[in-house]
């Protein structure tokens, strides 16, 4: 994905200076250009870093074009591998955008939102903003928004999708731990590939320790590692921030995340609990040997309200993901 080759500390060309005073205040301003942190949906003004998750959440196929502003003076700072303790001030942005054609990645982008996670005194705020059709202009839409989207898929075959701008409920619904809304992308195990976290630290940004930091695989690039932390690596990041045992769905007593160890909980012989329909008649979360046995792999192949896993963020089916975890699942003793 286009997401993945922009590099960390790359700034844009000169844009709007960054509106410290409108990011640490409490109004919602009605448009994004207002922030001063980018020029478009794909470029940052100068302050405003980009970075990569080495295994980014599924979105449609959408491309993601991710950037993080640290006021100036302030530090973010390590805390183990989890997710990086940002100051107050700073924003984590996310443009979502489709390319008209899918093999050609870096054409032809059409932007469709960017949304903002910002740390004020009182905590964290999200806040959606949809694009113009000409790419000039983004306004907020706390309310969210529908919009139909087609583009040229990998087997050359053209898709189209309503695609949903969340609504402020909705992204409470994946960016809360306890009572709070928090991030979920920028995990230091996710961002370490060697260069964005060092590259952080020279720049003065980032204070903590690299020495022993895990390192997550990419989903999709077998030589990164095995089956078994590739599928682990997919199934933190695109499950493991609500299925935890802090998480929106800690009552169900599945937990995908990353450190989760191997056991019943992380669904092995795991019997349905509070999942209603969801388990679609079978009766194992994991029945390793046997994904067609396995409730995890039927719903995430499912687009069926009550039973599509996640049920948030998607309105297709991750073939290539459902896949692997298929593989992983079949590959167990």
């Amino acid at each position: 994905m286009l997401a993945l080759l922009a590099p960390l500390l790359i700034s844009a060309s000169p844009g709007s200076q960054v509106n410290d005073a409108l990011i640490l205040g409490d109004t919602l301003p009605p448009r994004l250009q207002d922030f001063g942190l980018l020029v478009d949906g794909r470029t940052p003004t100068t302050g405003v870093r980009a970075y990569h998750l080495n295994t980014p959440l599924f979105s449609d196929y959408s491309e993601k074009f991710r950037f993080l502003y640290v006021p100036q003076g302030q530090k973010a700072a390590l805390k183990g591998d989890g997710l990086i303790d940002l100051p107050v001030g700073s924003v984590l942005i996310k443009s979502f955008g489709y390319p008209a054609d899918l093999r050609a990645p870096d054409r032809d982008v059409r932007i469709l939102e960017t949304r903002l996670l910002i740390r004020r005194a009182a905590g964290w705020v999200a806040l959606p903003y949809v694009w113009n059709a000409q790419g000039t202009e983004a306004v907020l839409k706390r309310a969210g928004q529908r919009m139909s989207v087609s583009w040229t898929h990998f087997d050359g075959q053209t898709r189209t999708i309503s695609y949903a701008v969340p609504n402020a409920n909705q992204c409470k619904g994946c960016h809360v731990s306890g009572d709070a809304i928090t991030p979920i992308g920028p995990k230091a195990r996710n961002l370490n590939d060697g260069v964005q976290l060092q590259a952080l630290k020279q720049a003065g940004l980032l204070t903590g320790s690299l020495h022993g930091l895990v390192r997550l695989p990419h989903w999709d690039r077998p030589q990164t590692g095995s089956l078994n932390v590739r599928a682990r690596a997919y199934l933190d990041v695109n499950c493991g921030h609500c299925h935890n045992p802090t998480g929106p769905a800690d009552t169900s007593g599945l937990w995908l995340n990353w450190d989760q160890p191997a056991d019943t909980n992380l669904g092995l012989y795991k019997r349905p609990t509070a999942a209603g329909r969801g388990s679609v008649g079978l009766d194992f979360a994991i029945k390793p040997g046997d994904p067609g046995q396995s409730y995890l792999v039927a719903r995430m192949q499912s687009l069926e309200p009550g039973i599509a896993m996640p049920e948030l963020g998607r309105a297709t089916v991750h073939t290539e993901g459902v896949d692997l975890i298929r593989h992983w699942v079949k590959d167990m003793p």
